[in-house]
């Protein structure tokens, strides 16, 4: 859609209950880095959606001068310190500026003790983020086929970026980051299980049973799905920037495509997936899990020999970082009640890959 403008921007709400940060420790700390700013006081928000990373929003100072920053620190109570490395992801953002759609990265704070937690800022970037609803006026297929192109063509972008010229070769272990990666999701599962669920063990014994080897090596996101997209209010076909770089790091493209793939409830699935479909995916227009493997291949010219691999690895993976928040509601780490839902979904998504693995094809997998 061009030259409309949107309904739905995102926004920050009401910090929840337990999350609050030290606002007189932020005003001192930002008061070191941007003194020019202050003076008028320091208001905290917070962005009410995502169950990982926490992001608040920082409006420093009054009127023409003030300046919105973006804050990210790691959940209260979370043990999983790979999957929160704030500085890891400040790098990552810092070394994407100029090259990619990213915030611009600000400042990295290291010393748990400012905040309770390593932290870093970033600048807000305004715009649409898609949720349960896309945000935009009189939204059609024709719209839903945009922004399903628009995300195909932000990882194939993505995915082409050299990230040796962008000093990233740290990221990289070598060969093998697919048997990596399902190894490393497989010990997580059993980390965070609180239960027996049969259909997550089958994929697990899957997928440990036949990993393919790497097809190259690429910047990956690792979590790349409409909500992590801020799209024009104009135009939702350009993506102005892609948030959420936590668990991004360079190895095999196509574990990334399996990923998004993961995240992608089509129409026609089960009622219960469905029901897990937080991104507007099943809308009339949009591509299924098919034309999303085609289009990848389209653009990026590789043959995606095996993705219904790629595809059960995402829903695993999904299943597992549902698991790791589940074990957070149910030990108490957490008072959110919006994580009690976890424990139905990660049954619901070992199903559904179970599903895919005997029929083997994405798409199609209702009824």
């Amino acid at each position: 859609m061009r030259g409309r403008s949107a309904t739905i921007l995102d926004e920050a709400g009401a910090v929840r209950a337990g999350e609050e940060l030290d606002r007189e420790a932020l005003t001192r700390w930002l008061a070191e880095r941007a003194p020019e700013l202050m003076g008028a006081g320091v208001e905290v928000t917070q962005f009410p959606a995502g169950h990982s990373n926490l992001t608040y929003l920082v409006r420093v100072g009054e009127g023409e001068r003030a300046r919105e920053l973006v804050l990210r620190r790691p959940p209260f109570g979370s043990k999983v310190k790979s999957a929160h490395d704030m500085g890891r992801e400040f790098t990552i953002l810092r070394a994407l500026a100029g090259r990619f759609p990213v915030p611009r990265p600000l400042w990295h704070e290291a010393d748990a003790a400012v905040l309770g937690a390593p932290f870093y800022t970033m600048e807000r970037v305004v715009g649409v983020i898609p949720r349960k609803k896309l945000g935009v006026p009189d939204a059609h297929a024709g719209t839903y086929a945009r922004l399903s192109e628009a995300l195909v063509r932000t990882m194939a972008a993505l995915h082409a970026v050299d990230w040796r010229a962008a000093g990233l070769e740290g990221l990289y272990r070598g060969p093998g980051y697919a048997r990596r990666q399902v190894e490393g999701w497989a010990r997580r599962w059993e980390d965070a299980r609180t239960e027996e669920v049969a259909s997550v063990e089958a994929l697990k014994r899957e997928l440990l049973g036949d990993v393919p080897e790497d097809d190259g090596a690429t910047i990956v996101h690792n979590d790349l799905k409409y909500d992590n997209l801020v799209l024009d209010p104009g135009d939702v076909g350009h993506v102005r920037a892609v948030l959420d770089w936590e668990m991004a790091t360079v190895g095999c493209p196509l574990m990334d495509l399996g990923t998004s793939l993961g995240y992608w409830v089509e129409a026609g699935d089960p009622p219960a997936v469905r029901m897990l479909a937080f991104v507007p995916t099943t809308e009339p227009g949009n591509l299924d899990r098919e034309g999303v493997v085609r289009r990848y291949e389209e653009l990026t010219g590789r043959v995606v020999t095996r993705p219904v691999f790629y595809f059960v690895f995402g829903v695993f993976k999904l299943a597992v970082v549902g698991q790791q928040i589940y074990q957070r509601f149910v030990t108490g780490k957490t008072q959110d009640k919006r994580f009690a839902i976890f424990g139905p979904a990660v049954r619901t998504l070992g199903e559904l890959g179970v599903r895919a693995l005997d029929l083997g094809r994405l798409s199609r997998l209702g009824g």
